[in-house]
């Protein structure tokens, strides 16, 4: 019954319910759009992260700190015995990390040497374009960013400068073999990557590791000494920070907005309050309760939500499974700030991240329909009649 009439009464109001609707679906979409393109941002950095650099997840030396290069010094050992055994298997590959000074064209720079097996095929790397270098001194794999940055070309010479566990400064040239292409910046930016055999040997560390990265589906391992662990979500948990420090920013948006939405809203139940104080006293004087005419006028506030929702389904629908489908092409290379952003992003749509938004709206729409409805509680049916309102 009380629906009903709420709905026709609703749909009687035809210019000012369409605007409503058309403001509320608007933020519908606009807050479904900007989530998912936060749900996509974290889903791509994961799957570029994983594909590339952390596979399954990694075993690390105790005293290494990939964010402090002065633990490189320590971080390394002989790698423990179920740890070696992957190894052995394929299914695990070490890495052995060291900072090392670059001279491109004359100029000093500091960079990250990584010491990675030539054939290993767990992560998406071209390491293989480390082999059969035997008459290069130190065949070096780098990143676009880093030859951007350095001016070298494949083929270019430079010398490469390091301390050994001796504690002694060891210099030789190293050759430009292969540049590549990734959107994981931590491989690129400040790195050179030269097969583990030789640089195990260039740093007196014959054997040994800073860190072993193993493919997926493997379970942990019993035999690690006192190496630590790292799964997935914790060698992930930079790019979510990073992702999680902008959100903010679209959050103030999203309030925005529904702010908008909402007191659009809440105008349209005082203007209907106001205008229709007759029907309100007719629907008391014929024995309609007080609590059901304001549950009447909050449901047809309430009824926004609903219409809202059909709308956006409506008209932005289509907008929603275009960028879904081909993605939304980004203006700037965000690797250059330190972020895993694809150049087209596409938003991932959960079910979670639609019932959510749909709850909020329905719920700020519900309060802001029942807010003013509360004055028809206070009315009497006599003065209702007669037109008068309640200030």
């Amino acid at each position: 019954m009380l629906f009903k009439i709420a709905l026709k009464n609703l749909l009687g109001a035809r210019l000012r319910t369409f605007l409503n609707v058309l403001v509320t679906a608007f933020s519908f979409f606009l807050i479904l759009f900007m989530s998912a393109m936060y749900n996509g941002m974290l889903e791509h950095a994961k799957q570029v992260t994983m594909d590339t650099e952390i596979a399954g997840g990694a075993y690390w030396h105790p005293e290494y700190d990939p964010l402090d290069p002065m633990t490189f010094e320590d971080a390394h050992s002989a790698l423990p015995g179920d740890v070696q055994s992957l190894v052995d298997q394929k299914k695990a590959f070490p890495v052995l990390v060291s900072q090392a000074s670059i001279y491109p064209g004359g100029r000093i720079m500091p960079a990250i040497m990584k010491g990675i097996p030539p054939g290993q095929n767990i992560v998406n790397m071209p390491t293989d374009a480390l082999f059969g270098h035997d008459d290069i001194a130190i065949p070096v794999l780098i990143g676009k960013g880093m030859a951007s940055d350095t001016k070298l070309e494949v083929g270019d010479v430079f010398t490469i400068r390091w301390l050994d566990a001796d504690r002694t400064y060891d210099a030789n040239e190293g050759t430009v073999v292969h540049i590549m292409d990734t959107e994981n910046f931590k491989l690129d930016m400040s790195h050179i990557w030269i097969p583990l055999k030789k640089a195990q040997t260039m740093l007196a560390m014959e054997g040994e590791a800073t860190y072993v990265t193993y493919e997926k589906g493997l379970p942990p391992v019993l035999d690690k000494g006192d190496w630590i662990p790292r799964d997935i979500n914790y060698l992930v948990q930079d790019m979510e920070a990073i992702i999680a420090a902008d959100k903010p920013g679209a959050q103030v948006m999203y309030i925005i907005l529904l702010a908008l939405a909402a007191m659009g809203i809440f105008n349209a139940q005082v203007l209907s309050i106001f205008r229709r104080g007759r029907e309100i006293g007719t629907l008391m004087a014929i024995g309609m309760t007080r609590p059901r005419v304001v549950g009447l006028f909050t449901l047809e506030g309430g009824l926004n939500a609903v219409l809202a929702a059909v709308a956006t389904l409506i008209f932005f629908g289509p907008v929603l499974w275009y960028f879904g489908v081909y993605g939304i092409p980004l203006p700037i290379d965000y690797t250059e700030m330190g972020m895993i952003v694809a150049k087209r992003l596409i938003p991932v749509y959960t079910i979670g991240l639609v019932v959510s938004t749909t709850i909020l709206v329905s719920i700020i729409v519900l309060i802001v329909s029942y807010l003013p409805s509360r004055r028809i509680a206070r009315m009497k049916p006599t003065d209702a009649l007669r037109g008068k309102a309640v200030a």
